[in-house]
């Protein structure tokens, strides 16, 4: 069965999904794809490869004939954008993907709680640095308790277009309450770095934990599982080497605790996210893990339709 998708936004992250969803060849099939620049080089792909276009934005989309027979939306316009699209597209009753940091609904990391919200009118995906390093605090999370997971993000300054420029206060916000609420750290930090390093340099992310005492053996394993789970939708998502642990003097840490933490050891996991480079350099993997992400979240969703129905 065959699930028809709109695409709000036809920048970098745009096209990319729309190339992703026709290479897949899987149930999903791009209706529609949704621009505000009638000359932008998004809109004119997507007419080549046979997609409804529109220049109109949002309002645009629901005037298509295709939007009849479209049921899930992807945005991937900015966090404000997204506020305005997800009102009008409401009282339509499409599923709603936010490629943004908007963070209207619930926020979603694939291998760590979809199904919860498989239901849910309007997922958010977080952000890039959010599908990068959530997933490790949750497998941390789930053999022990965490008391602080704080996340630095670095990617090339060529993936970070004008929509992530224009929401990095979002990013930060957005990627530090997502290590709490979903990775189930008690305190959160995150971090943003544009490199602008020539050659481009692929996406690296560091996850430090806080973390009391612990079977190292059972963090080593979780963590594992938990990249091989990603890494399943996102083929360049890989550790770079093996979990550290190194011990900490609760009083040298003390400013980043909240409550009674009993800390011992600092958990220090360091990944690379390469892109799969299917429209995107192989560097971009900070757009490439958003955008298989939301891929992933999408044909969950029409799946579960088909079973519903």
């Amino acid at each position: 069965m065959v699930h028809h998708v709109a695409i709000i936004g036809s920048g970098n992250i745009g096209t990319d999904l729309m190339i992703k969803i026709k290479r897949a060849g899987g149930p999903l099939e791009v209706a529609a794809m949704v621009g505000i620049d009638p000359m932008s080089d998004g809109l004119a792909r997507a007419r080549r490869l046979g997609v409804a276009t529109t220049a109109d934005g949002v309002d645009g989309l629901i005037r298509l004939p295709e939007f009849d027979r479209v049921g899930i939306v992807l945005d991937a316009t900015s966090a404000a954008a997204h506020v305005v699209n997800a009102a009008a597209l409401a009282p339509y009753g499409r599923r709603i993907v936010d490629l943004t940091p908007a963070a209207l609904g619930p926020f979603v990391i694939p291998p760590v709680n979809l199904d919860q919200h498989l239901n849910a009118p309007n997922i958010n995906m977080v952000t890039c640095g959010g599908q990068a390093t959530v997933p490790i605090v949750a497998a941390v999370s789930r053999v022990t308790p965490v008391a602080y997971a704080e996340i630095v993000a670095t990617v090339a300054s060529k993936s970070a277009g004008p929509g992530t420029r224009a929401n990095i206060d979002e990013f930060t916000e957005t990627t530090a309450h997502a290590l709490q609420a979903v990775g189930g750290a008690r305190r959160g930090k995150a971090i943003i770095i544009l490199n602008p390093a020539e050659p481009p340099l692929i996406m690296r992310d560091t996850v430090l934990c806080l973390v009391g005492d612990v079977d190292h053996d059972l963090v080593r394993d979780s963590v594992e599982r938990m990249v091989a789970d990603v890494a399943a939708y996102v083929p360049g998502y890989r550790l770079k080497q093996a979990v550290q642990f190194t011990p900490v003097d609760r009083d040298d840490v003390r400013i980043l605790l909240d409550g009674d933490d009993d800390v011992r050891w600092k958990v220090s996991v360091f990944l690379e996210v390469e892109g799969a480079a299917h429209y995107l350099p192989a560097y971009a993997g900070n757009l490439d893990i958003m955008t298989s992400a939301a891929i992933r979240v999408a044909e969950r969703i029409a799946a579960a339709s088909e079973v519903a129905a």
